[in-house]
Formats: C-alpha cells, sequence, structure tokens
C-alpha cells in the first residue's frame, strides 16, 4: 500500500506541471477548433464549391465489386478530411506567423555594446582601448 501512495502522489505531481495542464487546454481548444474547421468546411465551402463545380465531396464514392454488400470506397470524405486539415494548417501557421510577429516586435534586443578594450599587439593583454601605451609591456602603441 505504501507503494501505491508514493504512486499516486507522483503521478498527482506530474498531472499538476504547468506543461501538462498547458498541454490538456491545447487538446480541449484543438478539439473545439477542429469541430468549427469541419463545419465550415461541410456547411459553407463544400456547397459553395458545388455551386460553381456542382460536386459534393461527401457523396464521391466507388464501390469495389458488385451486389448490396459489396465494399465502398468513399475518397469524397478523404477530400473533405483533406480539405479540413489544409484549412486547420493554414490558421495555425496565421496564428504562429502573427504571434511571432508580436514577439519580434515587443522583444527589443540591445545593440551589443562597443569594445571597451582591445589586445596590445606586442604582449597580447587586454588594454583600455583609448590606450596608447600598454600598461603591462610599456610599449607604445602608435594609433592602432
Amino acid at each position: 500500500m505504501a507503494k501505491d501512495k508514493g504512486f499516486i502522489s507522483e503521478f498527482k505531481k506530474f498531472i499538476l506541471r504547468g506543461n501538462v495542464m498547458d498541454m490538456a487546454v491545447g487538446v480541449i481548444v484543438g478539439g473545439a477548433f477542429t469541430s468549427i474547421v469541419t463545419s465550415l468546411n461541410q456547411d459553407i465551402l463544400t456547397p459553395v464549391l458545388g455551386i460553381f463545380g456542382g460536386i459534393d465531396f461527401s457523396s464521391l464514392k466507388v464501390a469495389l465489386g458488385s451486389g448490396e454488400n459489396a465494399p465502398v470506397l468513399c475518397y469524397g470524405n478523404f477530400i473533405t478530411a483533406v480539405i479540413n486539415f489544409l484549412i486547420t494548417a493554414f490558421v495555425i501557421f496565421c496564428l504562429v506567423r502573427g504571434i511571432n510577429a508580436l514577439n519580434d516586435r515587443f522583444s527589443h534586443k540591445p545593440a551589443p555594446a562597443a569594445p571597451t578594450t582591445k589586445k596590445c599587439p606586442f604582449c597580447k593583454s587586454e588594454i583600455a582601448i583609448d590606450a596608447t601605451r600598454c600598461p603591462h609591456c610599456t610599449s607604445e602603441l602608435d594609433g592602432q
């Protein structure tokens, strides 16, 4: 029983992590978004395409044999699923692109600071950039 308590507390700790909760919210929102895209395709796009081409994708099928019990290949449903996928992928692409643009706009990275030191050409020590003589080897730096 002691092992069960450790397992349950470990599972509870795992579930309550921020990443798992974020993933759960993403799955729920993704499921709702999928139903919206499916409705957009089935209820709006397919009838509009049917006006121009006279085709309703969901009714496209091929019988793979003869008789009442012959298997049927419903490739129209597959076309509908591909259209749903493309719409979903395009919307997600636009969202990610917009989020990245906002992130780039609001995350100003400071310009790299101008160097304040240089190397002495004689002893290779770090010295002030405006030094005219090296404090380590006392060599004169002729405008270098």
